[in-house]
């Protein structure tokens, strides 16, 4: 595969929100030097594959991906059980409306070759509790996947998921064993043993696997209820209210803008080696931390209402570490919480 150099990003700290980012010339030059090795050039991929491209990280990469490769032929594969139309607004390839775990990709694409194949279906209603339903279909959607893939060892990126981790006091590794409280963890666990064994019967095959942590951002207002806190907050506090968050707030999340985890997708089509890594801002932090934000970017003073938790296996915490994330991919990510919803609040409510 050919690498180039991106030299495009702009690099932007705003003393004001970014605390201990101050030094951010050092993360520069490490993002450059990783840039070098480790970003496809514009012209490699001719054509690529996203499952799940109307759902909101999906829509958000399908996007990005027309508009850094506006050469190659884009299919998007989705069943709108988590998706919505409205997200591909200007989206200008190809779409496949079928349920993943009941699709014959020889019958559908034949011989037909694919550079990569993104691969971010799933059910993600962590409250489903039909967990046949919930396993079966991210699982079974997984393996009808890689084995139309493995033949021509198509390169394969797939959306895990930090909540293979369970119940946590301290940054994820991604050694750590899974720990799963629900069937949508423990069908992302499966998915890793699936890949892990996959890629080590194949040994040049590439199978990247993509823990995102608390992802919020544009295009995931039609999730409804599973959409992400900082959204559900958002909206309350528009509308006046007081924020309604758990008891006392102290809970502590690694939110994590969906551009940073875009950008860490794409850096995943240049991984040398197969692998599963964590996609996170690195940083944890707390309920009341966020509504604080809020409150800044809408100009507000709205107080927490605190509310007793009502789920019985809750992730009171969860961090990531990047360190092999940095290593592998070059990822880092760029927006610190207080930039991540600002700039979501101007999309979600523009003047």
């Amino acid at each position: 595969m050919k690498l180039t150099t991106n030299f495009s990003r702009k690099f932007r700290c705003r003393r004001a929100t970014c605390g201990k980012w101050s030094d951010f010339s050092g993360h520069v030059l490490s993002f450059v030097l990783n840039s070098i090795l480790l970003v496809p050039s514009t012209e490699s991929p001719s054509s690529l594959i996203v499952t799940g491209g109307a759902g909101f990280i999906g829509s958000n990469l399908t996007l990005a991906l027309q508009e850094k490769f506006p050469e190659a032929r884009l299919t998007v594969i989705d069943d709108f059980r988590s998706g919505n139309f409205k997200n591909l607004a200007g989206y200008r390839g190809d779409f496949v409306a079928h349920n993943l775990a009941t699709l014959n990709w020889r019958e559908n694409f034949g011989d037909e070759k694919f550079d990569a194949i993104f691969h971010l279906a799933s059910i993600t209603d962590t409250t489903l509790h039909d967990q046949f339903v919930q396993v079966h279909d991210n699982v079974e959607s997984f393996r009808r996947l890689l084995n139309f893939a493995r033949p021509s060892a198509t390169r394969i990126i797939y959306a895990s998921s930090a909540s293979t981790y369970g119940a946590v006091t301290e940054a994820s590794v991604e050694s750590d064993g899974a720990a799963p409280a629900n069937a949508y963890s423990f069908s992302k666990a499966i998915m890793d043993n699936i890949a892990r064994r996959a890629a080590a019967e194949s040994p040049g095959w590439i199978i990247v696997g993509l823990r995102y942590f608390n992802v919020y951002g544009p295009r995931e207002a039609h999730k409804g209820v599973p959409a992400s806190m900082v959204y559900h907050l958002a909206q309350q506090m528009k509308a006046g209210l007081r924020p309604r968050i758990f008891k006392h707030g102290e809970q502590k999340r690694d939110f994590v803008y969906v551009k940073d985890t875009v950008e860490g997708s794409i850096r995943a089509f240049g991984a040398q080696t197969s692998g599963i890594y964590n996609l996170g801002s690195g940083d944890a932090r707390s309920f009341n931390e966020l509504v604080a934000v809020l409150n800044k970017c809408f100009d507000t003073n709205l107080q927490p209402d605190y509310i007793d938790n009502p789920h019985a296996h809750y992730q009171n915490f969860t961090q990531a570490d990047l360190t092999n994330a940095r290593s592998a991919l070059g990822y880092e990510p760029r927006f610190p919480l207080e930039d991540g919803v600002c700039d979501y609040m101007h999309w979600l409510y523009p003047a």
